[in-house]
């Protein structure tokens, strides 16, 4: 557990700050960017002097070993500041072991460009186009009209019984579709994982709840997507209180080949 290149850089700003004294029980502890930087001016590496690398804690196994002692994770809250938060942060990724679907594409020619490199736009792209995203989702017709990074409006949320405020920070999806009645937010990956900070999802989901949601009435859907060689694996998650961070659960999962 733990994670080398971060776990010398985060003792050092735990130090910095007192931060192994604080009572992560009665509140969460904000910290900016500026004051990690500061802490780890002395260190010569980029990685363990660049706040980017050291708050990128993407899975359980990019936390620094202090994180994993106590049981805390990390989460933005505006541009520039941090709170470090005890709870659980990640959700595992199950693994699929219901057969694979044999699907048949509803394009009717071969697609030679999609085939070049290997990223995960394009196979979400092949994805869509294929049919797979609207046969798993069973929500209708879907078109893509989201994509990059927006800033999500100010909300507040809890892990457990800490209450959290964040006020505005730029999130992303790798692409959201609009059918009728709902919005489906992806999260792509083209290597497989185990697990993924909740944040990815539920960040998205809060902002497109505000925008399409309270205003429109139309549902969000929020899926993880993962190809793996020659298979498309899904998986479609719910919060099922929007205020709750760890209300996340997961709806179904499918995986699919082309036939």
């Amino acid at each position: 557990m733990g994670n080398p290149s971060k776990d010398i850089p985060w003792f050092t700003i735990f130090d910095a700050y007192d931060i192994h004294n604080h009572d992560f029980d009665k509140e969460p502890f904000y910290i900016t960017a500026k004051q990690i930087k500061t802490a780890c001016q002395d260190f010569k590496k980029t990685a363990e002097k660049e706040v980017r690398i050291l708050c990128y804690q993407a899975q359980r196994k990019d936390k620094p070993q202090v994180f994993v002692d106590q049981g805390l994770f990390l989460l933005p809250v505006k541009n520039g500041e941090y709170v470090i938060v005890k709870g659980e942060g990640y959700v595992d990724i199950p693994t699929i072991n219901s057969e694979a679907i044999l699907f048949d594409s509803k394009i009717d020619f071969r697609l030679y460009s999609n085939e070049v490199g290997n990223s995960e736009m394009q196979h979400l792209d092949f994805a869509h186009a294929a049919g797979m995203i609207e046969d798993f989702c069973d929500v209708g017709n879907l078109y893509l009209t989201i994509r990059g990074r927006k800033y999500t409006p100010p909300f507040s949320f809890r892990v457990g019984n800490t209450l959290i405020n964040q006020q505005s920070v730029q999130t992303e999806v790798d692409a959201g579709y609009e059918g009728k009645n709902h919005v489906v937010l992806i999260e792509a990956k083209n290597t497989g994982v185990d697990d993924i900070i909740i944040r990815q999802m539920y960040y998205p989901f809060r902002k497109w709840s505000e925008d399409v949601s309270v205003k429109f009435g139309k549902k969000v859907i929020t899926v993880f997507f993962e190809k793996r060689e020659f298979q498309y694996l899904f998986w479609m998650y719910e919060f099922t209180n929007e205020d709750d961070y760890n209300s996340i659960r997961l709806v179904k999962s499918s995986r699919y080949i082309i036939s």
